[in-house]
């Protein structure tokens, strides 16, 4: 277990740091142009590169080993983010105050190269949990790795705000070749012992789209339990999209990102709660029901633009979301053979996250066109103004409500599904 934690504090700075960045450049960004539509496909982009690099990078995961996965992603990650620092330093102010100015959109798109490095990280970390430890633990090694990504988004998130607000971006982006350069150096001294399976030795990283599936379809449910995640990532893309630019008008850049870093303190209760109990004796319906209460959270926690409203749904809403990505978790590295993982860790994150794009792109301009405009000067403005408030800010309200009532109530159909008995029937085998 020495070699697993080495491994967990390894990936918390990279996670702090990568996270930290694309914070801080959304963050920047929407400060710079005002835009929610920038921030929407940013933030469309990103997840849509995630979507489409999860079948290969899953096969790179498989076939080499994890150390060497992990810094080759912390060495793409560095040479991505010096590029982008490089842009901004050699190019004039000015190039960055509007929407569609090509040295923008060079700086963002080498940025998010950079952080989006980290996920070949975030695809091997389940496969050193398999790996290190053993199988009546790894519920809780998942909780601990819930924890990290809390206290890396913590930490990232309370940084981020404050480094734009007194730093700038370019000492932004010298924090962050400094994290990393520090990351690959920690993750030279440490050791990890593995071997390779005959597949890996003998075959290319390629993209084995059909033999996933293959493998995926021979465990009853599982395709249930991916494409139930991914319709929650689809609606989820809503908030990805629109978080940042109504909280920041609703409070400084400086206080949103030290909210941002004491709300993220939900990831690390709900990832040591996992840690300290388990799933208990049915994940899936466990799984079901923090769904059920996570989307009942969004339907209220904008009704009124009040900052303590957020921060306590949100709270609450981040607090369950390491035991949904747990149970997940815990299912494949029980019913997937190790030297399949990482191509079905990959394939859940590119199914999962193949409607998040669409939705974060499309949901800026939806927004800015027609929710913003009902509940500023239209009719949703006299209908629902004098008790739901008017303006930008409430444009965006009344979509996040709208968006929760939908999750609850499929989430509510799913409950009474076929599929469902299925996952309460893998859920049934994974008993100690």
């Amino acid at each position: 277990m020495k070699s697993f934690y080495a491994i967990l504090v390894n990936s918390i700075v990279a996670g702090i740091t990568n996270t930290f960045v694309w914070f801080a450049v959304t963050f920047w960004v929407y400060l710079e142009t005002r835009s929610v539509l920038t921030t929407s496909w940013m933030a469309g982009i990103y997840i849509g590169t995630v979507a489409v690099s999860g079948f290969y990078l899953g096969s790179l995961v498989d076939h080499y080993r994890k150390k060497s996965v992990m810094m080759l992603s912390s060495i793409a990650s560095l040479v991505f983010f010096g590029l982008a620092g490089m842009v901004y330093a050699l190019s004039p102010a000015e190039a960055f105050r509007h929407a569609g100015s090509p040295l923008l959109w060079v700086f963002i798109v080498l940025s998010l190269l950079g952080a989006l490095a980290g996920n070949l990280r975030y695809i091997t970390l389940p496969t050193v949990v398999t790996i290190l430890v053993p199988e009546d633990m790894r519920d809780r090694a998942n909780g601990m790795v819930g924890t990290a990504n809390g206290t890396a988004f913590l930490v990232a998130s309370v940084f981020s705000g404050l480094a734009i607000g007194l730093l700038g971006i370019f000492w932004t982006m010298a924090l962050a070749v400094a994290g990393t350069l520090l990351c690959i150096l920690h993750l030279t001294f440490v050791h990890m012992d593995e071997t390779l399976h005959h597949e890996a030795h003998n075959e290319k990283p390629r993209l084995d789209v059909k033999g996933t599936i293959r493998i995926v379809q021979q465990i009853p449910g599982l395709f249930g339990l991916i494409f139930f995640n991914t319709f929650n990532n689809f609606l989820g893309g809503v908030f990805m999209a629109l978080m940042d630019p109504y909280g920041l008008s609703l409070v400084s850049v400086e206080v949103w990102g030290v909210l941002w870093g004491v709300l993220s303190l939900g990831f690390i209760v709900g990832g040591i709660g996992v840690s300290r109990m388990g799933l208990g004796k049915q994940p899936i319906r466990t799984l079901f029901t923090c769904n059920i209460i996570m989307w009942t959270i969004c339907i209220f926690f904008a009704l009124q633009a009040s900052i303590v409203l957020l921060a306590v749904g949100m709270f609450v809403y981040l607090s369950l979301i390491p035991v949904v990505e747990a149970a997940e978790q815990t299912i494949i590295q029980k019913v997937i053979p190790l030297e399949r993982q990482g191509r079905v860790f990959g394939f859940a994150q590119s199914i999962e996250q193949a409607a998040s794009p669409l939705t974060a792109i499309l949901i800026g301009p939806i927004a800015h066109f027609v929710f913003i405009p009902f509940m500023t000067t239209g009719e949703g403005a006299r209908i629902l103004g004098p008790w739901f408030g008017t303006g930008l800010d409430r444009g965006i309200a009344l979509l996040f409500t709208m968006t929760g009532l939908l999750g609850l109530a499929v989430t509510l159909f799913a409950k009474r599904t076929r599929a469902y008995s299925h996952l309460l029937n893998i859920a049934s085998n994974l008993k100690p």
